[in-house]
């Protein structure tokens, strides 16, 4: 099973970029879908059909244009569940969950802290009770993999100049400490099995990619649950996919075990 993370920063604007031709070309089996910025009846889900997939999308139901996040499968799930039933997080469409016969997949846009004071306490409050949603969750389903855009950089290697980001959201000490407490479950970054090296990034501000810079942040992961670590097969960074100002994120899993 070819799993691919996206963070899209607009679906219309993806698509109308080549994000739907590059669907249909590459064919991964399940596609987990950040930032939308539309309602459903926006999105082409005709052509989405046409390619192979059956589509499940949460928007952001009182700001339209905003958040929202999808997920596309060419094997229709056992079960979805849309939201993680709390109405504070659920306004802003970013959880959806789909379960494939024993592995539960989730796609999740934490939210940003970067416009203020208020929404940084509204991350930690979502990061906290997200953390607590999918500990419930693992007493029910074992094997996990939370796919998403996750607006943190766990460690210093994730991140140009690391130093020099300590104040900001993303990089806070209290963020990354959340990500040491919620991996400690037992989660894995899949992407760091197979690729330990630095500047591999996810995110580039738009100045960094006029400028031809790699000064990035690798802010969207999958994290597999011990218990399906014997599935991983691979995980890697398209970076030269370019429809979004971040790039895709697949991880391969062995369903035949």
């Amino acid at each position: 099973m070819k799993v691919v993370s996206y963070n899209v920063n607009g679906i219309r604007s993806a698509a109308s970029k080549g994000l739907f031709d590059w669907l249909e070309i590459s064919l991964p089996d399940v596609v987990c879908l950040q930032e939308l910025k539309a309602q459903e009846d926006q999105i082409d889900t005709k052509t989405l059909e046409e390619i192979g997939y059956s589509s499940y999308f949460f928007h952001a139901a009182k700001k339209k244009g905003y958040s929202g996040v999808g997920l596309l499968s060419k094997t229709k799930p056992d079960f979805v569940q849309i939201g993680m039933g709390i109405p504070k997080y659920d306004d802003e469409g970013r959880v959806i969950r789909a379960d494939f016969g024993p592995i539960t997949i989730i796609c999740v846009y934490i939210p940003s802290g970067t416009t203020g004071d208020a929404r940084q306490a509204y991350k930690m409050e979502f990061l906290s009770d997200f953390a607590q949603y999918i500990a419930e969750l693992r007493q029910e389903r074992k094997e996990v993999l939370i796919c998403g855009d996750y607006n943190i950089c766990h460690k210093a290697i994730d991140i140009n100049n690391p130093d020099k980001h300590t104040t900001m959201s993303g990089f806070l000490p209290e963020e990354r400490e959340w990500f040491d407490q919620f991996v400690a479950t037992g989660l894995i970054d899949t992407f760091r099995v197979f690729d330990k090296s630095p500047e591999r990034y996810t995110w580039w501000s738009f100045r960094a990619r006029s400028k031809g810079k790699n000064l990035g942040w690798r802010i969207d992961y999958h994290l597999l649950s011990e218990e399906a670590r014997r599935r991983l097969k691979s995980a890697s960074i398209f970076r030269e996919i370019e429809y979004s100002d971040h790039c895709p994120v697949r991880v391969e899993l062995d369903m035949s075990i």
